[in-house]
């Protein structure tokens, strides 16, 4: 890795920028880069050599806070030995068996620690490599579900605007950023939309917003406009988070839920940000005291040491689609290649140890005060038109010139430069540390992120 040496002669940025732009253009080229701007990185490519705790860094030795958590992922930090060391003894142990007809026992573990954190009867765990394959499979167990039931018309799925729900084709349908479906026209057909419950009334409102529980009776008028039998599921995070942090309205989950009860339809919380802790709690779900059918989670599964995602599904859908199905016979034709993969496994129990033992949830929930007070302390920054934030999830939008998202991109480059890592979506700043970070850190990043705004 010729740059890693550049950097450890101490190079200046411009001879390292132009020794990537001479001699590993063709690797820019090679690596495909997601979400990203491909041409404009290639030309100041943001690189980090290393990680350890709440920092990265940078292959010039310069250090960058992580503000986000890597993407949602890394609560417990970076580095964290016993997340490696269990990875390296399954290495050894065990590195690979199918899961189609066979098992090992880590998983069957993992999935009663998760049963042991999900709330009501959500006991039944299914497992994906990713957030995307998790909600891809809730669906197609929601389908399953009412097949089962002998509703097999039941088909439509209902999603919610703004929503992110990841990046395949059923993720996509049922999300509802319309950017990420430009130039994929293809997707499942009838889906439903819920609006967002953004309002300009709630602007710079910490916490649930007051206003517009009245927007969870877009469900019922899809039932009575569609047929309530024609409804198979509704999915919805419990908090938006990609889109840039948007809380339900007071009363609005809960009126979703009573909806779904009265017109036989699942209800699908979307926990792969929200779950593990970022509300101060388990789940979203334990936080907002409603409990959906079933629950999507990845990313916090494994601090983010592997892929992998997973669904914890009730009771009365495991039970029916498994007893319904003829004797000695597969029941649900779904399933990946790593599914429960061994090593994502015991990266997951040694995360799940981590978090217990450190009562890093219960830190969440400590930290959710000055979290919340340092991020609506940049209110007064002309920029900013709005700010949005609850648990350890956070949310600044800022005033959009040009095209919309340039000055987020402009913006996402200079925290980069200025030493704190944060996600940007089109002009919105979205933050989440990681709960091991002290008051003092929490100080430090909003400081950089202050300096950085001003400037912009």
């Amino acid at each position: 890795m010729g740059f890693l040496i550049l950097a450890k002669r101490g190079q200046s940025t411009v001879k390292r920028r132009n020794y990537y732009m001479t001699n590993l253009a063709n690797d820019f080229r090679n690596h495909w880069m997601p979400y990203t701007a491909n041409r404009d990185f290639s030309e100041a490519p943001r690189l980090v050599s290393g990680g350890q705790g709440i920092q990265l860094k940078k292959i010039d030795g310069g250090i960058v806070l992580d503000a986000v958590s890597g993407l949602f992922c890394t609560p417990a930090g970076l580095g964290r030995t016993e997340i490696a060391n269990a990875v390296a003894k399954q290495l050894e142990t065990l590195s690979y068996v199918t899961s189609f007809q066979h098992g090992h026992g880590k998983s069957f573990e993992l999935a009663s620690r998760i049963a042991s954190l999900t709330p009501g009867n959500l006991d039944h765990v299914f497992f994906s490599n990713s957030g995307s394959e998790a909600v891809e499979t809730a669906l197609k167990i929601a389908l399953a579900y009412h097949a089962a039931r002998g509703e097999s018309g039941r088909t439509r799925l209902v999603g919610r605007e703004r929503a992110y729900h990841g990046v395949n084709f059923g993720g996509l349908s049922v999300g509802g950023i319309a950017r990420n479906k430009h130039g994929f026209s293809l997707s499942l057909p009838g889906v439903l939309h819920l609006r967002h419950t953004w309002l300009e009334k709630n602007r710079f409102m910490p916490g649930q917003p007051k206003s517009g529980v009245e927007l969870a009776d877009d469900l019922q008028r899809f039932c009575d406009t569609h047929g309530s039998n024609s409804i198979a599921a509704c999915i919805v995070e419990p908090v938006a988070g990609s889109t840039g942090c948007l809380p339900p309205p007071l009363g609005y989950l809960q009126r979703l839920r009573d909806i779904c009860d009265k017109n036989g339809i699942l209800l699908i919380f979307d926990e792969v940000i929200c779950g593990f802790g970022r509300m101060g709690t388990n789940f979203g779900s334990d936080r907002f005291n409603v409990l959906p059918d079933m629950i999507t989670m990845a990313k916090a599964l494994t601090n983010g040491a592997i892929p992998m995602g997973a669904v914890a599904v009730a009771g009365k859908i495991y039970d029916t689609v498994i007893g319904e199905a003829p004797d000695k016979t597969i029941e649900l034709f779904h399933g990946y290649t790593y599914t429960a993969h061994p090593v994502a496994c015991a990266a997951a129990l040694a995360s799940l140890d981590i978090y217990k033992n450190e009562g890093l949830f219960e830190r969440s929930a400590a930290l959710e005060k000055p979290f919340l007070e340092e991020l609506f302390s940049l209110e007064d920054l002309p920029i900013v038109t709005d700010i949005r934030g609850i648990g350890m999830l956070g949310a600044i939008d800022l005033d959009s010139d040009e095209a919309v998202g340039k000055r987020g991109h402009r913006a996402l480059k200079a925290f980069f430069d200025a030493g704190v890592l944060v996600k940007m979506t089109g002009d919105t700043v979205i933050l989440a540390p990681p709960f091991i970070s002290s008051e003092a850190d929490l100080g430090e990043m909003f400081g950089t992120v202050r300096s950085v705004l001003a400037t912009l």
